[in-house]
Formats: structure tokens, C-alpha cells, sequence
């Protein structure tokens, strides 16, 4: 699971962790310079306004456990990263400008095109999606993704978020001038693959109940549109690896 420096997704990469850890397997943390300790956005740790639109306690709690995990302390560095030594591969989401450094990374592409060449489980969540809309298939020049289905983090809900908090943070929820979607969408061969899933506004998936979750399979990938899907996302990615 590479990550940025700082401000990825909370619940997105907490809980993949804790549904993978807890079936026994082991979860790699890669980072771009050597001896960096990621961190989470902490706008969603406090509460992005007012105390809200954060993330739930439950992943919270996940990330605290997380943070002080040995492997998230003693990252791999992204150069070193040999991707035929991994069973999956994940690739989080998250918003705030620090995502930046993971999403616009070359050499993080360049290994996630040889990862994706293995034909092994790729998930990837919300923002996640970009990395692998930017990926260019070496035989093709086109995304790696571009035949296939896949979901990212909705124009609706990317829009609603920047519209609503816009006066007090800026542009905080807009971490490029596209829209995720229009992003991923044209990647595709077709706009029909994309799928945006039921319209949700503050439901979110738990670790008990999927009826507000979606996601979208499409042979060994599976995306993802948000942090109330990470509990589905998790234990689908999880059968994968079992397959």
C-alpha cells in the first residue's frame, strides 16, 4: 500500500489494514523517501468543520493501532518496491493537497504498471483511482484501467463537499481543477464503464452492514468511490487474495 507523506484517507487505509491484518495477512506501507512515518489528513482525525464530516471512531481507532504498527513506522521506500514479491496491491484515497505527491508520482506509476502486468488483485479507492487512470499500459499507451469497469469518488460528491466547505477552507476538497470522475472517465474506452453507483449523501458502509456500500469488479480489480465503501472494499479485496 504506497502512500504520501501525509494527508491520505484515514478510513481507507485503516480499514483495508485491519481487515487484511486480521486474516493473517501482511501489509506492506511504502513511501516516497526513506525513513518517512506517513500521516493521515488531520482535518479528518478532528473533524473537517465544526467537529464533522471526519472519520468515524471505529476507523479512527484503527489508525491510532495502525500508526503505532511496526510496519507503518518502517515504510518501504518507493524505488525499492519489487512488485512480483506482492501478492496486492492497494492504492488509497484521500483529498487534501499532500495527496499530491502520490497521485502525480512517475516512478509510483511506473511500478504500479508492473504490478498491474502480474495480473494479481489491485484495489484502489477515491482518489486512489487517478494513479491507475494515469498509469499507461506499456503496450498499449493507453491507462491501464481503460478496458475495464471501475467506480472513483462521484463529481456529485467531490463537488458537494468543495460547494459546502468552500468558505472556510478554500479549495480543500478539490485537489485538482478536474473532477476525479471527468479524470478517470476519459481515461476509459468508453464513459459507459464507469460506474457512479447509488446516490448516497451521509450513509456509509460498516464493519456489520454493506446496505450503503458499493463497489465495482472487474476480474482482478475491484475500486471503490469513498470512505463509507472501505468496509466492502476491504473484505471484497480479501477474497481476491484468497482466489
Amino acid at each position: 500500500m504506497p502512500l504520501p507523506d501525509h494527508d491520505f484517507d484515514v478510513t481507507e487505509v485503516a480499514v483495508p489494514w485491519h481487515i487484511l491484518t486480521a486474516a493473517g495477512h501482511e501489509v506492506t506501507f511504502a513511501t516516497e523517501q526513506s525513513g518517512a512515518v506517513p500521516a493521515a489528513d488531520p482535518r479528518l482525525l478532528a473533524g473537517v468543520l465544526f467537529g464533522r464530516l471526519g472519520a468515524a471512531e471505529e476507523p479512527k481507532d484503527y489508525y491510532r493501532r495502525l500508526a503505532g504498527s511496526a510496519e507503518f513506522l518502517h515504510t518501504t521506500v518507493w524505488s525499492d518496491l519489487v512488485p512480483a514479491d506482492f501478492d496486492g496491491l492497494i492504492l488509497p484515497g484521500g483529498h487534501a493537497p499532500g495527496m499530491r505527491q502520490y497521485l502525480s508520482a512517475r516512478l509510483l506509476r511506473d511500478k504500479v504498471a508492473e504490478f498491474w502486468a502480474l495480473g494479481r488483485p489491485v484495489g484502489a479507492i477515491c482518489h486512489g483511482v487517478l494513479v491507475l487512470a494515469r498509469t499507461p499500459d506499456p503496450a498499449t499507451g493507453r491507462s491501464v484501467i481503460a478496458d475495464r469497469r471501475t467506480t472513483c469518488l462521484p463529481k456529485y460528491m467531490e463537488r458537494g463537499a468543495y460547494l459546502l466547505t468552500a468558505w472556510r477552507l478554500g479549495r480543500y476538497y478539490r485537489t485538482y481543477p478536474a473532477y476525479v470522475q471527468d479524470e478517470v472517465s476519459a481515461a476509459l474506452a468508453s464513459p459507459a464503464q464507469f460506474e457512479r453507483g447509488p446516490r448516497v449523501l451521509a450513509d456509509r458502509g460498516t464493519a456489520s452492514d454493506d446496505s450503503a456500500a458499493f463497489v465495482v469488479e472487474d476480474r482482478n480489480y475491484i475500486s471503490a468511490r469513498w470512505p463509507g465503501d472501505a468496509y466492502l472494499f476491504g473484505r471484497r479485496f480479501l477474497a481476491k487474495l484468497a482466489g
